[in-house]
């Protein structure tokens, strides 16, 4: 049987708590609906809650608040969990090495991989920042004065498929993920906050673009909905297969969308159509 998997979209205020208890009941509702693997948007428990550092913590700290949370989420449903993004203070350890603590009042937006058992499989820190200007209330975002990009291509294997990790803006690099092909990925997921206006001119044809392009299945888990008096998010999260069909969407709300990931279809698709063999520019 194909497993199925779940982008959970939620409209993340300034309350943490109140943000994991609605993250809780998506995740739970997903796991019902049958889904395996489980992907929350970007800021899904910190959004517009004060100053970053003030809820960062240690890569590996399983006693802290949002890492706890994401393993324990995991083991109790028993499934793959892709935390979206959580505020961290220290940079990739690698191996034995201790972690690494960031200085400069930044954090590192970063996306964790956490297995049935809830433990961690794998971390992806954002590469591209938002620092741009936007038509909307807030009309400037500038990531780069809170965050410290990442620098590390990351897949995953889970019992889906081999998963490539992005994250929100950086759906706009097609060298990223062609990249992550490169790698082996079948699935490239997309947790992100897109902006109303972004997302309403740019939002599905990038998602559908990433997965034809790279004959993948996209996931993307988006906030959607009003935040503040400045922040509103376009939602649309959606479930696209390998040849660009939207299998899934949820529009506006907090709630999921749910899809079955065939793998067989798939390597139709690629053997049928071998792009990545007959590229000629590298």
């Amino acid at each position: 049987m194909n497993p199925k998997a779940a982008v959970i979209q939620l409209v993340s205020g300034a309350c943490v708590q109140d943000n994991l208890e609605a993250a809780a009941r998506q995740i739970a509702a997903a796991a019902a609906a049958g889904a395996s693997l489980v992907l929350l948007p970007e800021n899904f428990a910190v959004l517009d809650a004060g100053p970053l550092p003030e809820f960062a913590e240690e890569e590996g700290r399983t006693d802290s608040l949002l890492q706890g949370f994401l393993s324990a989420q995991a083991a109790r449903h028993g499934i793959t969990l892709i935390g979206g993004t959580i505020p961290l203070i220290t940079r990739p350890r690698h191996e034995e090495e201790e972690p690494e603590r960031l200085g400069d009042g930044r954090v590192r937006p970063a996306c964790l991989v956490y297995g049935p058992q809830g433990a961690l499989l794998a971390r992806y820190d954002k590469i591209h920042l938002f620092d741009v200007e936007v038509e909307d209330k807030q009309s400037r975002y500038s990531e780069s004065l809170r965050f410290e990009p990442g620098d590390e291509i990351v897949c995953v294997d889970t019992p889906a498929g081999r998963v490539g990790l992005s994250i929100c803006y950086d759906l706009r690099f097609a060298e990223l993920y062609q990249s992550l092909r490169e790698q082996g990925a079948q699935l490239l997921t997309v947790p992100s906050a897109f902006t109303q206006v972004t997302g309403a001119a740019h939002w599905e044809v990038l998602l559908r673009a990433r997965a034809i392009e790279n004959q993948c299945y996209v996931l993307a888990a988006n906030q959607g909905g009003v935040h503040n008096d400045k922040r509103e998010t376009y939602g649309h999260s959606m479930i696209v297969d390998p040849w660009g069909t939207v299998l899934a969407k949820h529009e506006k709300g907090e709630g999921f969308a749910l899809a079955q990931i065939d793998l067989s279809h798939l390597e139709r698709v690629r053997s049928r159509m071998p792009v990545h063999s007959h590229r000629r520019l590298f």
